[in-house]
């Protein structure tokens, strides 16, 4: 088989995995879309939005909440992945037993210091967020706190900054619509 047709099969064990690892996990918005929707749009804005084909970054956006949102450990994505796409999992992937303000404000001081891979990761998770909370935001999310989100996540983008820059030029656009917010 050529690298192609690993980097496929790869990526797309990696969805397959995630598939399952979050098969019973709804999203906040008003229609509960599934949440594997989340990890599947992540690696589409790389693919093909970014024209990224790195095998690992691809894995990783597919795995990105893996860890943090489901009962998988590191060493299983290690073992299931290889020690690369683990880690730049891990990179993602926030302290749960920190409360919420801590990661947040984490998010933030660790940007600029994730790899290059991971800070792609980064930034299309955000991109994607955006995108929900403008089309289908959480139902209880006040207009408030979605503008916070918005200010948040541009502190975090900030850190990645120079890692892509029609896909930061994406995240721009999405963050100029905030006062649409209601």
């Amino acid at each position: 088989m050529d690298g192609t047709g690993d980097s496929l099969g790869i990526f797309v064990r990696a969805v397959a995995f995630a598939a399952e690892r979050h098969r019973r996990q709804r999203r906040d918005d008003a229609e509960s879309s599934p949440y594997i929707n989340h990890p599947i749009a992540v690696a589409d804005v790389l693919a093909n939005e970014g024209g990224v084909a790195d095998p690992t970054v691809l894995c990783a956006a597919a795995l990105h909440d893996t860890v943090e949102d489901t009962a998988t450990t590191p060493a299983e994505l290690e073992a299931a992945f290889g020690p690369k796409i683990a880690s730049v999992v891990g990179e993602v992937t926030d302290d749960m037993s920190l409360e919420k303000a801590a990661r947040k404000r984490r998010q933030i001081e660790r940007a600029a210091r994730i790899s290059r891979e991971a800070k792609l990761v980064k930034l299309a998770d955000k991109i994607c967020n955006l995108r929900d909370i403008l089309a289908a935001p959480p139902a209880d999310w006040t207009a408030e706190r979605k503008r916070a989100y918005f200010d948040w996540a541009a502190l975090v983008v900030a850190g990645v900054r120079g890692v892509h820059p029609v896909l930061e030029a994406e995240f721009d656009r999405l963050l100029a619509r905030r006062d649409e917010l209601r």
